[in-house]
């Protein structure tokens, strides 16, 4: 219209603005802050993000705008209660046989290759800090003979979170009790006399430096062919038929 003063486009958020409100997101989705829970404060947040508190400011207000959580002056965030007739936090069944650890595997095979791709383009420096804090723990399990689930699953959600997806780092943190069934039961593979724990680190290695130099290809490959591995490893071509 004639005259008219067209509005500004509102400026989108930087990328460590989405970084912290997408994983606060996923992390609020999966239930791990789980409803009428308080939020860390702006200062460790910022800590645990690695970021300025107005970064963490500008995602909680973005949170906020989600309808995801609410404020109370003097007392912090909190995550807002489900709403009449809303949908659940994500969750799934817990694991009852092995069909559904060898589930979660095939499930695994098509997301974990697209979170390394992604975290591969994707990172900063926190993030690649974040991962290789992982990775030394299962390299100082590794050269004790042992092997944690725990420090494995800390890796591959770590590398969840570099691809900057809540969508991908929900779905993992949904299924962290069969992911990390399944590699329970594939480190007891490993510790027996035909296991080799020191090239499933280096299997780990591999993917980590291919994140590290932006190689995102060779990321998604490398994760591909981890995931493949254990399964082998773990079912030594036992799997089960899951035909209907």
């Amino acid at each position: 219209m004639a005259g008219s003063v067209s509005q500004p486009l509102p400026q989108p958020p930087s990328p460590l603005v989405q970084r912290v409100h997408h994983q606060l997101r996923a992390r609020i989705t999966s239930g791990e802050y789980p409803p009428h829970s308080r939020l860390p404060g702006e200062h460790d947040l910022s800590a645990l993000f690695g970021v300025s508190r107005p970064v963490v400011r500008e995602a909680l207000r973005r949170l906020r705008e989600d309808g995801l959580v609410f404020s109370r002056q003097g007392a912090g965030t909190f995550v807002r209660g489900p709403e009449p007739e809303s949908g659940k936090a994500l969750a799934y069944a817990p694991v009852g046989t092995i069909a559904d650890v060898q589930r979660c595997y095939e499930f695994r095979l098509e997301v974990e290759p697209a979170n390394a791709f992604y975290a591969a383009q994707r990172n900063n420096r926190a993030a690649l800090d974040t991962i290789e804090r992982a990775l030394d723990l299962l390299r100082d399990t590794t050269y004790a003979h042992r092997h944690r689930e725990d420090a494995d699953y800390a890796f591959h959600i770590s590398i969840a979170e570099a691809s900057n997806n809540y969508f991908f780092l929900s779905s993992m943190q949904a299924l962290k009790e069969h992911i990390t069934v399944g590699m329970k039961l594939h480190g007891l593979s490993l510790l027996g006399p035909s296991g080799d724990l020191a090239a499933v680190l280096e299997e780990h290695a591999s993917i980590f430096a291919a994140i590290r130099d932006h190689k995102a290809e060779e990321a998604r490959d490398a994760m591909r062919r981890h995931i493949q591995g254990s399964y082998d490893r773990l079912f030594e071509g036992k799997v089960l038929d899951l035909a209907l």
